[in-house]
């Protein structure tokens, strides 16, 4: 059974704070990786889409220093994955706003990704798990609302 796994982050975790971002944040993030791992370990055909922010998860310098609060590291669990014939789609507008390049998909088997694939996915898959931490613990309703006019 394929399964699908969307990954995003929060609104403006910026690529040098995504490792040292808030703990929500990276548990979400290795939470997501770690169920796509357990599927692939259960003998799923696993695809994993990372849009927004979550693009920079690919990126080495990120997976070696995240890790979730109970839900390991991602290196570990993207290791694995790859290890396992699951594939990355990079948001390819996510990645190119946040400077990523082909040297960052290098040995990961992912490739980027627009929204038509992005759609394809979500139609081909048996299941889609979407992992999105909550917006409040970062910050206050007033700042996500748009400004007033």
């Amino acid at each position: 059974m394929p399964l699908y796994v969307a990954i995003r982050t929060l609104p403006g975790v910026t690529p040098d704070a995504l490792a040292g971002a808030g703990a929500r944040v990276k548990t979400c993030a290795a939470l997501a990786l770690l169920v796509a791992r357990a599927a692939l370990t259960e003998g799923h055909q696993v695809s994993v889409f990372l849009a927004g922010d979550a693009a920079l998860l690919i990126r080495d310098a990120v997976l070696d220093n995240l890790a979730g609060l109970g839900t390991g590291k991602a290196r570990d669990h993207v290791d694995a994955l790859v290890a396992g014939g699951a594939r990355f789609y990079v948001s390819g507008m996510s990645a190119k706003a946040r400077g990523l390049s082909e040297a960052d998909l290098a040995g990961k088997s992912a490739e980027f990704a627009m929204p038509d694939m992005l759609v394809r996915l979500s139609l081909s898959h048996d299941r889609m798990f979407t992992y999105w931490p909550p917006v409040n613990h970062h910050r206050s309703n007033d700042q996500l609302a748009p400004a007033a006019s």
